[in-house]
């Protein structure tokens, strides 16, 4: 448990993960801090503002917090650039404890938040870099697959036939639990997945039968997939998420790991179990 007065800091406490994490932590009886740009409140916990763009929201969010969950800047190209800052703010502040959410695409050093993750440990002793594999939520939230499927039952990707550890959200706002809480921190990265590495068709197939409507996965070229991402993001992004896809058409990440079966003692969702569960947002 936190000590008395002190908070565990969940940065992007309304999105995916960040909520999720949220949520764990107070179910658990842990003393919560909700940041994010609006300060909304998130059940059993405190919201408080904060804004990766806005530093002066920094230490009314770093009071109190004795550990500190980070969820880079969305779509940032630099994250390091405002992420190091603070995170340096954060230990003069008393934060002992950092767990980053990263890629499992993006190694120590690498581009992006890379770049942050190579610097953790310089900078606190006790941390952990979660980099779990492409979120099953992909599929059901408000993430470009999922909203192309709703529209119009297609996925578009350039993945090819390449596959995916794709991994429930839900575990892995269970492993950062585990990190952010246990008496030992990691003190590493951890590559997060599911139990099965899927294709895209693969999941095409899965949301067809669980749903009961036809969903194809539309295979684009590299470059078709950049100039589609590029419509709505940067083009430097775009070339980047792309790239991505890429790199899983040539194998990167066929893989899966017992990270969180072996940290949480349960072993990860199926993809179905997950399209089962929701369903009713593929549908909406």
């Amino acid at each position: 448990m936190n000590k008395p007065g002190e908070f565990t800091l969940v940065i992007g406490a309304t999105g995916t993960t960040g909520s999720r994490v949220t949520a764990q932590l107070a179910a658990r009886g842990w003393r919560v801090k909700a940041a994010s740009r609006r300060a909304i409140p998130v059940d059993g916990s405190c919201p408080v503002r904060f804004d990766w763009d806005d530093p002066t929201s920094f230490a009314t969010a770093l009071e109190g917090a004795d550990r500190v969950y980070l969820i880079p800047p969305l779509g940032a190209r630099d994250p390091a650039a405002v992420m190091l800052p603070f995170l340096q703010q954060a230990r003069v502040a008393g934060v002992r404890r950092a767990v980053l959410l990263s890629s499992s695409a993006i190694p120590a050093g690498g581009p992006a938040v890379g770049q942050v993750h190579q610097a953790l440990s310089g900078l606190f002793s006790q941390w952990a870099v979660l980099r779990p594999s492409w979120f099953m939520q992909n599929f059901t939230g408000n993430h470009t697959h999922a909203r192309t499927i709703r529209a119009h039952g297609t996925i578009h990707t350039a993945t090819g036939e390449g596959r995916v550890g794709f991994v429930d959200a839900d575990d892995i706002a269970a492993v950062a639990v585990h990190a952010l809480t246990k008496a030992q921190a990691p003190n590493t990265d951890l590559i997060i997945t599911g139990p099965q590495a899927l294709s895209y068709g693969d999941v095409a197939t899965i949301l067809t039968q669980v749903t009961g409507r036809t969903i194809t996965h539309c295979q684009l070229t590299y470059e078709q997939m950049r100039d589609r991402l590029a419509a709505d993001v940067p083009a430097e992004f775009a070339a980047m998420l792309a790239g991505m896809d890429h790199a899983i058409a040539e194998g990167a990440e066929n893989r899966t790991t017992d990270t969180v079966q072996r940290l949480t003692g349960r072993p990860p969702r199926t993809f179905r179990a997950v399209a089962e569960r929701e369903k009713d947002r593929l549908r909406s």
